[in-house]
């Protein structure tokens, strides 16, 4: 047993040496600072195990809803495993019936005439085919997003996220603008005849997953059409079941110009990106079929595992057990804000896209790490600290409710006493 212990933590050190001097030194160092090494090992539903074997966390973030099926779902597996004995990735210039199959169950799945599907391998990508076709159907320029929004880091995603984003890479654009989350004013205010497309996630997870207002959706496309202005939703956290439905946007009666989808749509095993467009939009690549290409996305072995995921969201039982999840939740993590209500200060909700407000922009990083201590992977909002992201698999079981809401309290009783240290000192590395 001692010669496996320390081959394991040999294999741990060597791991992390290899990736500090090929991956991302800048990593190791804020992980080995923070006494948070982990490094991923054995992992299956809801668990990741440090490859160590000495610790294990429950995962709460669900890398943003990449394993809403959990880790290594065996429905997803079994699928890639049989579809191997035939497909690969495939060729971007030929017809292919994996894809075909996969856009025409997509279209079943939503609602109005978004009837065409164009894949990407990442979010980011297909954001930028999203707005690509937003500016060459309309003929204009500009685009709106949200104040603390964000739509991913590659050359057109990028523009419409935050500055600290696009700064350091000399990517500001005039061309990009950005109104709050909620306010129908401001987004009328900057509503012109060069706004190619507003690009909203249906509830901003990166902001802390504020819910829109009544009506507030359903007010942006109505701006948008007296514009002649495209929405696109972005859906790539929010979507495939997470908030209780299968895509977020049914529950505020709007139907959108264009659908993003990423993570989820991956089974957490084959990387896979959606832009669902309007018939309409497709006239975009009439003229020149061939004027937008992705070598992998849509990669056939990919459109099998996204035709599973999409087989599994989509099952009314499934979505009943999310909903079921959801209400138990609700009624543990308000017990525990009665408990640590100077802390925790409320819920943010809509199935099982969930978060936790807390005392204010310190106590987001603070419970991060004493969860990671209590053996649970909860992850800050990025773009407000005062807000834990809570995302736990769609697939989770009934009686891990437990061991997460105890594990839960240690950690918030926990960051209660570390707070005042952090915010006296205002520096997160004086207290870990």
């Amino acid at each position: 047993m001692l010669f496996k212990e320390n081959k394991a933590s040999k294999e741990k050190k060597q791991t992390i040496k290899l990736f500090k001097d090929h991956v991302s030194s800048g990593k190791v160092d804020f992980y080995k600072k923070y006494k948070m090494d982990f490094v991923m090992g054995f992992r299956e539903g809801s668990w990741l195990h440090d490859i160590d074997g000495k610790k294990k966390l429950f995962n709460l973030h669900s890398n943003g809803g990449v394993f809403n099926l959990g880790h290594r779902n065996k429905e997803v597996i079994n699928e890639l495993k049989e579809q191997l004995g035939f497909y690969d990735i495939g060729n971007h210039h030929l017809i292919s019936k994996p894809r075909a199959e996969l856009a025409a169950n997509m279209a079943k799945l939503m609602p109005g005439d978004l009837d065409y599907t164009i894949f990407g391998v990442s979010g980011g990508e297909a954001i930028d085919l999203a707005i690509k076709v937003a500016k060459g159907y309309t003929k204009r320029n500009k685009i709106i997003s949200a104040e603390g929004g964000y739509h991913g880091h590659t050359g057109l995603s990028v523009q419409t996220g935050d500055a600290k984003y696009r700064k350091p890479f000399l990517l500001d654009s005039k061309d990009y603008l950005q109104v709050p989350f909620n306010d129908i004013r401001e987004l009328e205010k900057n509503l012109d005849q060069d706004i190619a497309a507003v690009i909203l996630e249906t509830i901003p997870a990166t902001l802390g997953m504020p819910m829109p207002k009544e009506g507030y959706l359903q007010k942006v496309k109505t701006l948008c059409e007296k514009n002649g202005t495209l929405l696109i939703l972005d859906e790539v956290q929010a979507g495939l079941g997470r908030t209780g439905k299968l895509w977020a946007f049914q529950h505020f009666d709007v139907i959108p110009d264009m659908v993003v989808l990423a993570k989820g749509l991956s089974g957490g095993i084959y990387p896979i990106s959606a832009t669902v467009i309007d018939k309409k939009l497709e006239s975009v690549f009439h003229d020149d079929p061939f004027i937008h290409i992705s070598t992998s996305g849509g990669a056939e072995l990919g459109c099998a595992v996204a035709n599973k995921v999409l087989e599994i969201s989509s099952d009314p039982k499934f979505l009943e057990h999310v909903n079921y999840l959801s209400e138990l939740f609700e009624i543990e993590l308000l017990k525990l804000k009665k408990k640590h209500t100077s802390f925790f200060k409320g819920i943010r909700k809509k199935g099982l896209f969930m978060s936790l407000e807390l005392k204010d922009e310190y106590a987001g990083p603070i419970l991060t790490k004493t969860a990671f201590d209590n053996d649970l992977l909860i992850i800050y909002a990025n773009n407000d600290t005062s807000i834990v992201q809570f995302l736990p698999p769609l697939v989770m079981h009934e009686k891990d409710i437990d061991f997460v809401i105890k594990q839960l309290d240690k950690a918030i009783r926990n960051a209660k006493l570390l707070h005042p240290i952090l915010k006296l000192k205002k520096n997160i590395s004086s207290i870990f």
